[in-house]
């Protein structure tokens, strides 16, 4: 079974074998020797890209699961199975039943070579046990020995890294019901004072869910390098849930959606602070994301610049979104409202607001097109208002978790003199 868990979706012997038996499918599905089948496979690419267009408008003007228009990679890739789905229902008629088997077989060889391509893109899960959130499911909840006040025993030395833990983080203030948090706590919590640590504040993208710093951003180890070059020293990390659940869009907003913003600004610290041993000194609180994280977080620190001096915005969004439809985004949340709505956004506020001392670190994939314009634009502002900020692009990358894996490290080297840590 660990065999199994652990096995690359990304990458070595399971990954190479699908993209194989995907090309050997897609040409199988392709290639007949009937002049007819030349129309049925352009019908079926023409069903398949009205399929997915139709999919596509649902889900980010309808349902509004998507903030924004999907990749155009992973169109392509959605197109490409659902165009094999077509081919292989075009061959079921007069077919032997050794030539559906191969149908089949190779349907499935090219809906898992499009799967992969798809988590390939965005980066969400390396294996098999974070696809199934095995991984996960094994983290458990924080004890009461690393809670602040709870008498202990010190080992003698730091231990290697650090450890994961999970706990809720009421509402008490907001009413939000959010999902378990997850906790780093890094080798110096475990076996020194705590009470000078750093904190950061981390949220993933939407859709999505706390655990996926976990799979996709690879928190973990990511900190440990971090804490071993600063003699086991680390911010504790606490990845939040500002959504309610893995669909839901708060836009981190007080609105008729939910009090998201309260949730964060108030329930979230004061629960870190009563719960946790860590620095009292705001100037050692950060708080960042990835995607629709990253707007969070860059809405916590320029509303709330007392508790979030810093951000960390990987791959962002221009502003708070429902859709691509501004106004109906505004209606849904403030009721038409627009003058209440722009009043928490970033832009704005930097265009008011003096932010000096602060500090951001935006990152983004060269090949993420609108979110590049979204980032500059965005950087532009917030060094026009005082901000300290970093910009950076990741080669290659397009609106992935690998921007936040490859730019994390040099984000916390970018906050850690700000932190007081130095080597």
């Amino acid at each position: 079974m660990e065999f199994l868990c652990n096995l690359s979706l990304v990458d070595g012997p399971f990954y190479w074998t699908i993209l194989g038996a995907g090309i050997a499918g897609s040409a199988f599905l392709l290639l007949r020797r009937d002049r007819r089948w030349l129309v049925f496979t352009v019908i079926s690419l023409a069903v398949a890209s009205g399929v997915v267009s139709v999919i596509h408008w649902l889900l980010v003007n309808v349902l509004t699961v998507f903030p924004e228009d999907l990749p155009f990679d992973v169109l392509v890739w959605s197109t490409v199975a659902f165009s094999a789905l077509a081919l292989f229902l075009f061959r079921l008629p007069g077919s032997s039943w050794r030539g559906r088997s191969a149908s089949g077989v190779s349907f499935v060889a090219v809906l898992l070579l499009s799967a992969l391509q798809i988590n390939s893109y965005f980066g969400l899960n390396h294996t098999a046990a974070d696809l199934f959130g095995h991984n996960v499911g094994r983290i458990p909840q924080l004890e009461e020995g690393f809670k602040r006040g709870f008498s202990r025993t010190l080992p003698v030395s730091l231990p290697d890294g650090g450890i994961v833990r999970r706990a809720p983080i009421p509402g008490i203030e907001s009413g939000f019901k959010a999902q378990d948090a997850f906790i780093y706590l890094p080798p110096a919590y475990q076996a020194a004072d705590r009470s000078q640590l750093p904190v950061l504040v981390l949220f993933a993208g939407q859709p999505g869910r706390p655990a996926d710093w976990l799979s996709g951003g690879l928190l973990e180890p990511a900190m440990n390098t971090f804490a071993a070059r600063y003699g086991g020293v680390a911010p504790v990390v606490v990845v939040v849930d500002p959504n309610g659940s893995d669909t839901a869009n708060t836009m981190c907003m007080d609105s008729r959606i939910a009090r998201a913003d309260t949730y964060l600004a108030i329930d979230v610290p004061r629960w870190i602070n009563s719960t946790l041993e860590v620095s009292a000194d705001p100037r050692k609180w950060a708080v960042g994301g990835f995607s629709f994280g990253a707007t969070c977080a860059v809405q916590m620190t320029t509303l709330h610049p007392e508790i979030y001096p810093s951000f960390i915005a990987f791959s962002g969004e221009r502003e708070p979104s429902l859709g691509p439809d501004r106004q109906r985004t505004i209606q849904t949340a403030f009721g038409g409202d627009s003058a209440a709505f722009d009043a928490l956004t970033p832009l704005n506020l930097m265009r008011q607001r003096r932010y000096d001392g602060l500090a951001g670190f935006f990152a983004v994939g060269a090949a993420d097109g609108e979110f590049v314009r979204y980032a500059t634009e965005l950087a532009a502002a917030a060094r026009t208002s005082g901000f300290d900020i970093r910009h950076a692009s990741v080669s290659g990358a397009g609106h992935s978790w690998a921007v936040a894996v490859q730019e994390l490290p040099s984000a916390m080297e970018f906050l850690a003199p700000r932190w007081g840590l130095v080597q």
